[in-house]
């Protein structure tokens, strides 16, 4: 059974050898959170061994090491895990597009899979916050005056951020709705709405509700 509302879900994020999976790349981290109701009820985080060297890039992008990935659990153990983790939940990540590849991926190597639906807090962030220089994370964490203390690039650093940037996103949208919740059909509707048809969706969502 999968949660209706928006405020409860798993918000994640991978640390990842390169940009495509259908080029070699792996995961080389994940960190997740699960929310129920607004609030962090359970954390995950691991790095995972892609038996393969990661670049200098990724080293000093990351601060993730070789030799830290070499006494890591293999991936295929961690996904295991993770899979485990996520039950039916839906998703939520920061540029999803980027994490659903890799998650689909990793889980498909292992003959897993999930009932979620993904949604990404960069399409939405892009729509409720158009005045905002960019929509990278740590811009967005600002722009909302969402305090941060810790290290952008490490993974659970990144979906605990995404959480506090959903939520305050959540907060938002009720506002202008006047809802209690968000439905997560809303977020997914919001989503694929033209920048200019935002306002007019969210005003008919709140007549509605």
């Amino acid at each position: 059974m999968t949660h209706s509302c928006a405020d409860s879900l798993i918000v994640l994020d991978f640390e990842t050898t390169g940009l495509s999976p259908d080029m070699g790349d792996r995961a080389i981290e994940i960190g997740a959170v699960r929310l129920e109701k607004g609030r962090v009820v359970e954390r995950f985080q691991a790095l995972m061994n892609p038996r393969k060297r990661i670049s200098g890039f990724i080293e000093n992008y990351t601060g993730i090491t070789n030799r830290m990935l070499s006494q890591a659990a293999p991936c295929d153990e961690v996904m295991d895990a993770f899979a485990d983790f996520m039950g039916d939940s839906n998703l939520v990540a920061h540029n999803a597009s980027f994490d659903k590849r890799f998650l689909d991926a990793e889980l498909s190597r292992i003959s897993r899979n999930y009932d979620g639906q993904f949604a990404c807090s960069l399409l939405i962030a892009r729509r409720l916050y158009q005045q905002a220089p960019n929509h990278k994370l740590g811009t967005l964490i600002s722009y909302r005056n969402i305090p941060s203390e810790g290290d952008f690039h490490r993974a659970l650093f990144d979906s605990e951020m995404t959480a506090k940037l959903w939520m305050a996103m959540l907060e938002d949208i009720s506002q202008i709705t006047t809802a209690l919740e968000v439905p997560f059909t809303l977020i997914q509707k919001l989503s694929k709405t033209p920048k200019k048809a935002v306002e007019k969706l969210l005003q008919t969502q709140g007549r509605q509700s």
